[in-house]
Protein backbone atom coordinates (compact mmCIF):
# COMPACT_ATOMS: atom_id res chain seq x y z
CA UNK A 1 0.00 0.00 0.00
CA UNK A 2 1.46 3.43 -0.98
CA UNK A 3 -1.35 5.67 -0.03
CA UNK A 4 -0.50 8.98 1.26
CA UNK A 5 -2.33 11.66 2.76
CA UNK A 6 -1.15 14.93 2.91
CA UNK A 7 -2.56 18.24 4.46
CA UNK A 8 -0.20 21.73 4.75
CA UNK A 9 3.54 20.82 5.79
CA UNK A 10 2.52 17.54 7.38
CA UNK A 11 1.71 13.86 5.92
CA UNK A 12 1.09 10.29 5.76
CA UNK A 13 2.49 7.67 3.89
CA UNK A 14 1.43 4.14 4.58
CA UNK A 15 3.86 1.75 3.93
CA UNK A 16 4.27 -1.77 3.22
CA UNK A 17 3.20 -4.61 5.77
CA UNK A 18 6.50 -5.92 6.06
CA UNK A 19 8.08 -2.76 7.50
CA UNK A 20 9.15 -1.82 10.98
CA UNK A 21 10.04 1.52 11.77
CA UNK A 22 12.00 0.90 14.82
CA UNK A 23 14.40 -2.16 12.50
CA UNK A 24 15.17 0.64 10.21
CA UNK A 25 15.54 3.47 12.84
CA UNK A 26 18.09 1.12 14.71
CA UNK A 27 20.02 0.35 11.71
CA UNK A 28 20.95 4.29 10.68
CA UNK A 29 21.52 4.91 14.23
CA UNK A 30 24.27 2.38 14.08
CA UNK A 31 27.27 5.63 13.57
CA UNK A 32 27.38 7.81 16.11
CA UNK A 33 29.39 9.58 13.44
CA UNK A 34 26.70 10.40 10.98
CA UNK A 35 26.67 13.93 9.03
CA UNK A 36 24.12 13.63 6.39
CA UNK A 37 20.50 12.60 9.70
CA UNK A 38 19.71 13.30 12.78
CA UNK A 39 17.99 11.11 15.22
CA UNK A 40 16.47 12.63 18.15
CA UNK A 41 13.66 11.05 19.99
CA UNK A 42 12.81 8.63 17.26
CA UNK A 43 12.79 11.10 14.54
CA UNK A 44 14.91 11.60 11.76
CA UNK A 45 15.92 15.26 10.63
CA UNK A 46 17.25 15.38 7.11
CA UNK A 47 18.24 18.57 5.01
CA UNK A 48 17.20 17.62 0.98
CA UNK A 49 17.51 19.61 -2.02
CA UNK A 50 15.37 19.57 -4.92
CA UNK A 51 16.18 22.10 -8.19
CA UNK A 52 16.31 25.40 -6.00
CA UNK A 53 14.71 24.59 -2.83
CA UNK A 54 16.44 23.31 0.35
CA UNK A 55 14.32 22.02 3.16
CA UNK A 56 14.31 20.10 6.62
CA UNK A 57 12.13 17.13 6.64
CA UNK A 58 11.19 15.14 9.84
CA UNK A 59 9.98 11.72 9.76
CA UNK A 60 8.72 9.92 12.59
CA UNK A 61 6.45 6.93 12.97
CA UNK A 62 2.79 7.09 14.04
CA UNK A 63 2.93 3.01 14.58
CA UNK A 64 5.47 0.45 12.98
CA UNK A 65 4.18 1.09 9.22
CA UNK A 66 2.89 4.43 9.02
CA UNK A 67 5.54 7.58 8.66
CA UNK A 68 4.63 10.67 9.40
CA UNK A 69 6.61 13.36 7.11
CA UNK A 70 7.08 17.26 8.48
CA UNK A 71 8.43 20.39 7.40
CA UNK A 72 10.01 21.78 10.89
CA UNK A 73 9.87 25.38 10.71
CA UNK A 74 7.82 26.06 7.94
CA UNK A 75 4.09 27.65 7.99
CA UNK A 76 2.98 28.14 4.48
CA UNK A 77 2.17 25.00 2.59
CA UNK A 78 4.53 23.56 0.13
CA UNK A 79 3.51 23.46 -2.98
CA UNK A 80 2.82 19.34 -4.59
CA UNK A 81 6.45 20.10 -7.00
CA UNK A 82 7.97 19.40 -3.39
CA UNK A 83 5.29 17.78 -1.79
CA UNK A 84 5.83 14.82 -4.33
CA UNK A 85 9.89 14.83 -4.40
CA UNK A 86 10.07 14.94 -0.85
CA UNK A 87 7.77 12.04 -0.80
CA UNK A 88 9.38 10.15 -3.69
CA UNK A 89 12.52 10.37 -1.66
CA UNK A 90 11.15 9.08 1.57
CA UNK A 91 9.88 5.31 -0.70
CA UNK A 92 13.34 5.50 -2.30
CA UNK A 93 15.11 6.15 0.88
CA UNK A 94 13.65 3.18 2.78
CA UNK A 95 12.77 0.88 -0.43
CA UNK A 96 9.07 1.33 0.48
CA UNK A 97 8.06 -0.01 -2.68
CA UNK A 98 9.45 -3.52 -3.51
CA UNK A 99 7.41 -6.18 -2.33
CA UNK A 100 9.44 -8.35 0.02
CA UNK A 101 7.14 -11.37 0.46
CA UNK A 102 8.79 -13.16 -2.29
CA UNK A 103 12.42 -12.89 -0.06
CA UNK A 104 10.55 -13.35 3.26
CA UNK A 105 9.25 -16.65 1.85
CA UNK A 106 12.81 -18.05 0.24
CA UNK A 107 14.91 -16.65 3.57
CA UNK A 108 12.38 -18.92 5.92
CA UNK A 109 13.92 -22.00 3.87
CA UNK A 110 17.35 -20.94 3.54
CA UNK A 111 20.11 -22.04 6.02
CA UNK A 112 21.90 -18.63 6.33
CA UNK A 113 19.07 -16.61 5.76
CA UNK A 114 16.42 -17.61 8.01
CA UNK A 115 18.18 -16.45 11.13
CA UNK A 116 18.71 -12.62 10.16
CA UNK A 117 15.41 -12.29 8.42
CA UNK A 118 13.59 -13.67 11.96
CA UNK A 119 16.05 -11.08 13.63
CA UNK A 120 15.66 -7.94 11.57
CA UNK A 121 12.27 -8.56 10.39
CA UNK A 122 10.78 -5.13 8.95
CA UNK A 123 13.99 -3.80 7.59
CA UNK A 124 14.33 -2.47 4.23
CA UNK A 125 17.79 -2.20 1.77
CA UNK A 126 18.34 1.41 3.28
CA UNK A 127 18.77 3.57 0.04
CA UNK A 128 21.18 6.40 -1.24
CA UNK A 129 18.74 7.94 -3.50
CA UNK A 130 21.31 10.61 -5.05
CA UNK A 131 23.93 8.50 -7.10
CA UNK A 132 26.48 10.85 -6.81
CA UNK A 133 26.54 10.65 -3.26
CA UNK A 134 25.85 6.21 -3.58
CA UNK A 135 29.34 6.07 -6.21
CA UNK A 136 31.52 8.84 -3.86
CA UNK A 137 30.02 6.49 -0.67
CA UNK A 138 31.18 3.52 -2.61
CA UNK A 139 34.87 5.28 -3.46
CA UNK A 140 35.30 6.62 -0.01
CA UNK A 141 34.87 2.69 1.70
CA UNK A 142 37.13 1.08 -0.53
CA UNK A 143 39.78 -0.70 1.51
CA UNK A 144 39.06 1.02 4.44
CA UNK A 145 37.27 0.56 7.95
CA UNK A 146 33.55 1.80 8.07
CA UNK A 147 34.84 3.96 10.86
CA UNK A 148 37.18 5.94 8.87
CA UNK A 149 34.77 5.69 5.96
CA UNK A 150 32.25 7.75 8.05
CA UNK A 151 35.27 10.16 8.75
CA UNK A 152 36.18 10.69 5.14
CA UNK A 153 32.51 11.35 4.29
CA UNK A 154 31.91 13.91 7.04
CA UNK A 155 35.11 15.64 6.37
CA UNK A 156 33.71 16.24 2.27
CA UNK A 157 30.12 17.22 3.25
CA UNK A 158 31.14 19.65 6.14
CA UNK A 159 34.16 20.86 3.61
CA UNK A 160 31.89 20.99 0.40
CA UNK A 161 28.51 20.68 1.02
CA UNK A 162 26.30 23.35 2.09
CA UNK A 163 23.75 23.17 5.00
CA UNK A 164 20.43 24.50 6.15
CA UNK A 165 20.92 26.11 9.95
CA UNK A 166 17.53 25.25 12.20
CA UNK A 167 16.66 26.13 15.97
CA UNK A 168 20.83 26.68 16.52
CA UNK A 169 21.27 23.29 14.74
CA UNK A 170 23.43 22.88 11.08
CA UNK A 171 21.92 20.37 8.90
CA UNK A 172 24.23 19.47 6.02
CA UNK A 173 23.25 18.42 2.36
CA UNK A 174 25.70 16.08 0.30
CA UNK A 175 28.14 17.92 -1.78
CA UNK A 176 26.73 17.90 -5.39
CA UNK A 177 28.46 17.33 -8.39
CA UNK A 178 28.72 20.31 -10.04
CA UNK A 179 30.63 21.60 -6.63
CA UNK A 180 33.15 18.57 -6.77
CA UNK A 181 33.70 18.69 -10.51
CA UNK A 182 35.42 21.98 -10.70
CA UNK A 183 37.85 21.07 -7.37
CA UNK A 184 41.96 20.21 -7.72
CA UNK A 185 43.35 17.35 -5.99
CA UNK A 186 44.53 20.53 -3.65
CA UNK A 187 41.28 21.80 -2.76
CA UNK A 188 40.87 18.13 -1.79
CA UNK A 189 43.93 17.69 0.25
CA UNK A 190 41.63 18.21 3.45
CA UNK A 191 39.83 15.09 3.07
CA UNK A 192 43.03 13.63 4.23
CA UNK A 193 42.86 10.36 1.76
CA UNK A 194 44.39 8.88 -1.06
CA UNK A 195 45.15 10.73 -4.29
CA UNK A 196 43.78 8.10 -6.48
CA UNK A 197 40.12 8.72 -4.43
CA UNK A 198 40.77 11.96 -4.42
CA UNK A 199 41.12 11.94 -8.54
CA UNK A 200 38.00 9.06 -8.47
CA UNK A 201 35.77 11.37 -7.01
CA UNK A 202 36.49 14.40 -9.23
CA UNK A 203 35.92 12.56 -12.61
CA UNK A 204 32.95 10.96 -11.06
CA UNK A 205 32.06 13.75 -10.75
CA UNK A 206 32.67 15.11 -13.98
CA UNK A 207 30.84 12.16 -15.76
CA UNK A 208 27.33 13.37 -13.76
CA UNK A 209 27.73 17.22 -14.11
CA UNK A 210 28.25 16.65 -17.96
CA UNK A 211 24.99 14.28 -17.90
CA UNK A 212 27.37 11.61 -19.09
CA UNK A 213 26.73 9.20 -16.23
CA UNK A 214 23.10 9.15 -14.78
CA UNK A 215 20.16 6.87 -13.09
CA UNK A 216 18.07 6.81 -15.96
CA UNK A 217 21.17 5.66 -18.23
CA UNK A 218 21.75 3.05 -15.75
CA UNK A 219 18.02 1.98 -15.21
CA UNK A 220 17.94 1.51 -19.01
CA UNK A 221 20.44 -1.25 -18.88
CA UNK A 222 17.40 -2.71 -17.77
CA UNK A 223 20.26 -6.00 -16.88
CA UNK A 224 22.70 -5.99 -13.46
CA UNK A 225 25.46 -7.34 -15.53
CA UNK A 226 24.96 -4.85 -18.24
CA UNK A 227 24.76 -1.78 -15.70
CA UNK A 228 27.66 -3.20 -13.63
CA UNK A 229 29.94 -2.80 -17.01
CA UNK A 230 28.95 0.35 -17.82
CA UNK A 231 30.00 1.25 -13.98
CA UNK A 232 33.21 -0.55 -14.11
CA UNK A 233 34.45 1.46 -17.39
CA UNK A 234 34.52 4.71 -14.57
CA UNK A 235 37.81 4.72 -13.22
CA UNK A 236 37.75 4.06 -9.97
CA UNK A 237 34.84 1.88 -9.71
CA UNK A 238 35.40 -2.01 -9.47
CA UNK A 239 32.86 -4.66 -9.44
CA UNK A 240 32.27 -3.92 -5.35
CA UNK A 241 31.77 -0.67 -5.52
CA UNK A 242 29.40 -1.04 -8.88
CA UNK A 243 27.51 -3.69 -7.17
CA UNK A 244 27.07 -1.42 -4.05
CA UNK A 245 25.71 1.52 -5.76
CA UNK A 246 23.35 -0.68 -7.76
CA UNK A 247 22.16 -2.27 -4.88
CA UNK A 248 21.72 1.08 -2.69
CA UNK A 249 20.84 3.23 -5.58
CA UNK A 250 19.23 1.50 -8.27
CA UNK A 251 17.95 -1.38 -6.68
CA UNK A 252 18.57 -4.21 -8.59
CA UNK A 253 18.07 -6.71 -6.82
CA UNK A 254 20.30 -9.08 -8.46
CA UNK A 255 23.23 -6.70 -7.64
CA UNK A 256 25.79 -9.14 -5.45
CA UNK A 257 29.00 -7.69 -4.27
CA UNK A 258 30.04 -11.27 -3.43
CA UNK A 259 34.18 -10.00 -2.86
CA UNK A 260 32.67 -8.23 0.10
CA UNK A 261 34.89 -8.75 3.71
CA UNK A 262 31.70 -8.11 5.45
CA UNK A 263 29.81 -10.68 3.44
CA UNK A 264 31.99 -13.24 4.01
CA UNK A 265 32.54 -12.77 7.32
CA UNK A 266 28.80 -12.82 7.99
CA UNK A 267 28.11 -16.07 6.13
CA UNK A 268 31.74 -17.52 8.70
CA UNK A 269 29.62 -16.33 11.60
CA UNK A 270 26.12 -17.81 10.89
CA UNK A 271 27.61 -21.04 10.00
CA UNK A 272 30.23 -20.76 12.56
CA UNK A 273 32.96 -21.42 10.32
CA UNK A 274 36.57 -21.93 11.56
CA UNK A 275 37.89 -20.25 8.10
CA UNK A 276 35.96 -17.59 5.93
CA UNK A 277 33.62 -19.49 2.99
CA UNK A 278 35.82 -19.63 -0.73
CA UNK A 279 33.88 -17.54 -3.64
CA UNK A 280 32.87 -20.57 -5.00
CA UNK A 281 30.92 -21.88 -2.06
CA UNK A 282 29.16 -18.22 -1.80
CA UNK A 283 28.03 -19.38 -5.66
CA UNK A 284 27.11 -22.02 -4.67
CA UNK A 285 24.68 -20.90 -1.49
CA UNK A 286 23.63 -17.97 -3.28
CA UNK A 287 22.09 -20.00 -5.98
CA UNK A 288 19.04 -20.12 -4.16
CA UNK A 289 18.60 -16.26 -3.40
CA UNK A 290 18.37 -15.55 -7.68
CA UNK A 291 17.15 -12.04 -7.95
CA UNK A 292 17.17 -11.36 -4.49
CA UNK A 293 20.99 -11.44 -4.02
CA UNK A 294 21.07 -7.89 -2.78
CA UNK A 295 18.64 -8.30 0.32
CA UNK A 296 20.28 -11.29 0.78
CA UNK A 297 23.81 -9.25 1.15
CA UNK A 298 22.39 -6.92 3.23
CA UNK A 299 20.14 -8.76 5.71
CA UNK A 300 23.89 -10.55 6.40
CA UNK A 301 25.67 -7.88 6.73
CA UNK A 302 23.13 -6.39 9.22
CA UNK A 303 24.60 -8.79 11.31
CA UNK A 304 27.93 -7.42 11.61
CA UNK A 305 26.97 -3.61 10.97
Amino acid sequence: MNETFYDRCEWTILTPHEFRFTENLTYLSRSANECLFDIVDQKIYRALSFENEKLLVEISAVNETELHVRIPGRTEPIDKRVFDAVSAYIRSWFDLDTNLLPFYELAKKDPLLQGPVSQFFGLRNIGIPDLFEAIAWGILGQQINLTYAYTLKRRLVESFGERIEYEGKSYWLFPTPESIAKLTIEDLSVMRMTVKKCEYLIGVAQLIAKGELTKEKLLLANDVKTAEKMLTKIRGIGPWTANYVLMRCLRFQAAFPIDDVGLHNSIKLVLEMEMKPTKAEIQTWSEAWSDWESYATFYLWRLLY
